[in-house]
């Protein structure tokens, strides 16, 4: 005989569910709109307007140097983002980051060149790069948490997939409005075009604001706190709670997403700069990022929809596999001068490899920590991983391509790669099997959140 209240009781929870999930891919795309348009001026505009008084090859390295500053930001943000998260909750937290970010994206799109104010130019983008990077370092571990602790059990890994796949969809929406604007004449773009995808940010920022606004608060974030308020536990501190309980898993988890994060970076910055250089046009080189980023955003939750039902742990090692493996026909592929070779080199990267690896990834660090660290936890542990893959992946790839003889020379890159995906998998064949388990309290005293 059906219940009827626990049957509403059950569509609500899945109203909620979904809500939550839409949230989080929508903010993580506004997010990674944001943060993924710099990278693709800082390969194709800022070395001419911010750093016009050095040889072109010096812009270009002190360009992607203000790019990296913001992924050594990231585990500052973490650290503080997380802490708040896991004390206050995560959906407070998502607003802040939100606003921030596009604040911050306004103000790069109203910033003067090295032309008009000098050396206060750049100084002032790597300033508002930082900040940018602050925010980032909040955001993805709070979007992935509100999205995997409103998804059922067998769900989970899906559901913090499909806030991630906002990634590629905010690279795709980048490269699309950057791609149309490099359209214009040259001119135009350099002198005032660039600047329109940066504004246009505060109308994204908006929709993810409304979004976000309409969630609840994360369940086992509630569970746990009132499972704590019941049991009068003490205050503490999440960060001292979670490095007391979980540095082994803080450290296999940044292990793990390395390679991962390395080709990621390295496609979305790098491979623009080296597309250009080979002879291919701007446009050419942002429109098949743009084609297979938009695949990207469908095999990102397909592979976590696998580490569902198959285990976190034989999806991300067949990932390292296949990226020993496949990254020597993509360079090749990329290097051809046809840009529907290209184009394929692009899928291989991607869709293909870096999906692998990277869809279970969300969940997969989640699940090593509690309910009450796990915000913390996550952050730490994901904007470690970024700042080591993938912080400085375009300086080095560039030297390492100039190491080779420059040119179409990129095995020694390839070849780090590799490297890379055997530091990735000795972290996942260390680490315990998290999908469908599950996760257990550390301790029985904890920071208490809300307080």
């Amino acid at each position: 005989m059906s219940n009827p209240i626990r049957e509403a009781e059950q569509k609500q929870k899945k109203r909620e569910s979904r809500r939550a999930v839409i949230s989080s891919y929508l903010g993580s795309t506004v997010e990674y709109y944001d943060f993924l348009l710099y990278g693709s001026a800082a390969s194709l505009v800022f070395p001419a307007l911010f750093f016009s008084d050095l040889d072109p090859g010096l812009g270009i390295i002190l360009s992607f140097l203000t790019l990296a500053t913001g992924y050594i930001a990231r585990p500052i943000g973490g650290l503080l983002f997380g802490h708040f998260g896991d004390k206050y909750g995560r959906k407070q937290i998502l607003f802040v980051t939100l606003m921030v970010m596009g604040l911050v994206s306004i103000l790069i799109g109203m910033l003067p060149t090295y032309e008009s104010i000098g050396i206060a130019a750049p100084i002032a983008l790597l300033v508002l790069r930082v900040l940018q990077g602050l925010a980032v370092g909040g955001e993805w571990a709070g979007a992935t948490l509100m999205a995997m602790e409103h998804s059922s059990k067998k769900s989970k890994g899906l559901g913090a997939s499909i806030a991630v796949s906002g990634g590629p969809s905010g690279a795709v929406l980048a490269t699309l409005v950057l791609g149309g604007f490099s359209l214009m004449p040259e001119e135009a773009f350099m002198d005032w075009g660039w600047r329109v995808p940066f504004l246009l940010s505060a109308l994204l920022v908006i929709i993810g604001l409304y979004m976000r606004h309409r969630v609840t608060e994360s369940p086992d974030f509630e569970a746990a706190k009132a499972k704590q308020e019941q049991e009068e536990a003490h205050t503490g501190v999440p960060l001292v709670e979670l490095f007391r309980t979980s540095s082994k898993e803080i450290g296999l988890g940044t292990l793990s997403g390395i390679a991962p994060l390395f080709i990621q970076s390295l496609l979305a910055t790098f491979a623009l700069t080296y597309a250009v250089s080979i002879g291919h046009s701007r446009s050419d080189a942002l429109l098949m990022l743009t084609i297979a980023n938009t695949l990207h955003i469908f095999t990102i939750p397909l592979m976590a929809a696998v580490s569902d039902r198959y285990g976190r742990r034989p999806v991300m090692l067949t990932g390292t596999v296949v990226g020993m493996i496949l990254i020597w026909p993509m360079f090749s592929l990329t290097s051809h001068g046809s840009p529907w070779m290209m184009l394929l080199g692009f899928i291989i990267g991607n869709p293909i490899i870096q999906a692998v690896m990277y869809g279970p990834m969300g969940a997969f660090i989640s699940e090593k920590f509690t309910t009450r660290t796990r915000y913390t936890g996550l952050s730490l542990t994901y904007q470690l991983t970024s700042l080591i893959g993938a912080g400085f992946t375009p300086i080095i790839a560039q030297a390492l391509l100039n190491q080779a003889g420059g040119g179409t020379n990129t095995q020694y890159i390839a070849a780090l790669f590799c490297v890379l995906c055997a530091v990735t998998a000795f972290g996942v064949y260390k680490s315990k099997e998290t999908a469908l388990v599950k996760v257990e309290e550390k301790a029985n005293t904890a920071p208490v959140m809300g307080k």
